[in-house]
């Protein structure tokens, strides 16, 4: 009982997200019972559900050549997964907005052209001495001096010749950005491979449970034509016949469950996949243990291109420090012009032009600069933190992982002899049967311990596969 309690808990808690509720109007029936009951006594035979023209539901055993056309892997469907998964979508997206950043300081570079017009009034304007308007006047000149209304529309014009750097920093920038978002996603994609994985591991599972409580009905249904046969003969009784029959039922009810469950798990992987899966056979994964134990977490990734990122925060807080060179040119047309002593002779609208170099010096950048460089010392402990403590973690993850599977493969060891001494404890229990020295109960309780032993081994053996994907998953191996 108590190793019965033990496989009904781990079954359980293997299968519970994803377990399905069972359909009262369906029933089992094997479609080729002779070939099908040989074929899974002797192991050569993996279930298929498939629903017949009345909505029942039945149960056969998939062919050879099914198996071959129409298997389907682990990292078949992982990789489906990833595929179908909306999130991909992103991918596209990075490369577009990249292209707009890198655009957008690109275009820094291009002539910055701005047109305006002005129109002011002064109180006080530049005007000729005293003296000197005195001897205009009397020479007969009009003299004005200029005027305090004064108005003009232009155009200014400047073309950056050097930033001090900050152009260039910033498109290393907007690709190393680029680089870590995409990293982001490769880590949410990761974790669709747990989730199929763990999903991929329930439907064998199930269908290993589904074969073998198929065997022991079978094994039922042969003593069940004893005990009819000693019945008429009148050396057992009929609560024995029904007994048997009774357990069979029972075992019925169980695979039709698991058969539901299988057919649960299925739809959910079309989900993921966004394939029709059908009756497609899952093969089993090859039980290999990693030899090379090596980190290849896409989190790692991550952590080092964020420093990457981080570092370009003190190449921008530099190049902000440096000066600025642009060339510009500046034509109005108005009043005054350039030429002063004309335009205080007359009042004519006049066309002017300037142009030239300019270096410009933002000293306000220094007195940022040293928090800066404190702020990205900061965010670089910060990221080595979070790098150290996710490596702890993931050695303590595979230290664990190691033991869980060691202590597996020792259980394992045992299974093959504990199977074989369950098969010929049942067989006795058969043959002591039929001589009358026990009854259905007892030799039901035989069967179910070899049933039992058999499903713990197949357990055992998913789980061994399952444990070693799991270090796998860890080390993204």
């Amino acid at each position: 009982m108590k190793n019965l309690s033990y496989f009904i808990f781990c079954f359980i808690a293997f299968t519970f997200s994803f377990s399905t509720s069972a359909n009262q109007d369906t029933y089992l029936c094997m479609k080729n019972p002779v070939e099908d009951s040989e074929r899974l006594l002797h192991g050569r035979c993996m279930t298929a559900v498939e629903e017949g023209d009345n909505g029942a539901s039945y149960s056969r055993c998939v062919t050879e050549e099914e198996e071959e056309g129409e298997s389907l892997t682990l990292e078949q469907c992982i990789q489906g997964a990833q595929d179908n998964y909306p999130l991909i979508k992103k991918y596209g997206l990075l490369s577009l907005f990249t292209a707009l950043d890198l655009s957008e300081i690109n275009k820094g570079w291009l002539p910055r052209v701005g047109v305006y017009g002005q129109l002011t009034g002064q109180n006080v304007v530049p005007s000729y001495p005293e003296a000197l308007s005195k001897v205009l006047e009397q020479m007969g000149q009009d003299v004005k001096g200029l005027g305090k209304i004064q108005y003009k529309i232009g155009v200014d014009i400047s073309q950056p010749v050097w930033d001090g750097g900050v152009s260039k920093v910033n498109r290393e920038m907007v690709r190393s950005r680029q680089v870590v978002r995409r990293a982001s996603l490769d880590v949410e994609m990761y974790s669709i491979r747990e989730r199929v994985e763990n999903i991929y591991f329930a439907i064998l599972l199930a269908e290993k449970h589904i074969s073998q409580n198929k065997v022991t009905y079978n094994l039922l249904l042969a003593n069940l034509e004893k005990m009819r046969s000693m019945l008429k003969n009148g050396v057992a009784m009929k609560s024995d016949v029904d007994m048997v029959e009774a357990e069979m039922l029972s075992l019925k009810q169980q695979i039709l469950k698991e058969e539901n469950n299988v057919a649960g798990y299925r739809g959910v992987l079309e989900i993921f996949t966004g394939e029709k899966i059908g009756h497609k056979v899952f093969k089993m994964p090859q039980a290999i243990i990693p030899l090379a134990i090596e980190n290849n977490r896409p989190e790692l990734k991550l952590l080092d291109y964020k420093l990457s990122f981080n570092m370009l925060s003190d190449k921008l807080a530099k190049a902000k420090t440096l000066p600025k060179v642009s060339f510009f040119a500046q034509a109005y047309y108005g009043y005054p012009g350039f030429d002063y002593f004309k335009s205080m002779m007359s009042r004519d609208l006049s066309f002017n032009i300037m142009a030239g170099l300019k270096v410009t010096w933002n000293i306000d950048s220094f007195y940022t600069k040293k928090d800066s460089h404190k702020k990205t010392a900061l965010n670089e402990d910060d990221i080595r933190i979070e790098r150290d403590n996710f490596l702890f973690n993931t050695r303590l993850q595979t230290a664990t992982q190691m033991k869980a599977i060691e202590g597996i493969r020792e259980v394992m060891k045992e299974d093959s002899k504990i199977i074989e001494l369950r098969s010929s404890i049942r067989k006795s229990a058969e043959s002591q049967l039929e001589n009358g020295v026990i009854d259905a109960t007892a030799l039901l309780k035989k069967i179910s311990d070899e049933n039992l032993a058999c499903l713990i081994s197949k357990l055992h053996e998913i789980q061994y596969i399952q444990e070693i994907y799991k270090l796998k998953y860890i080390l993204n191996l």
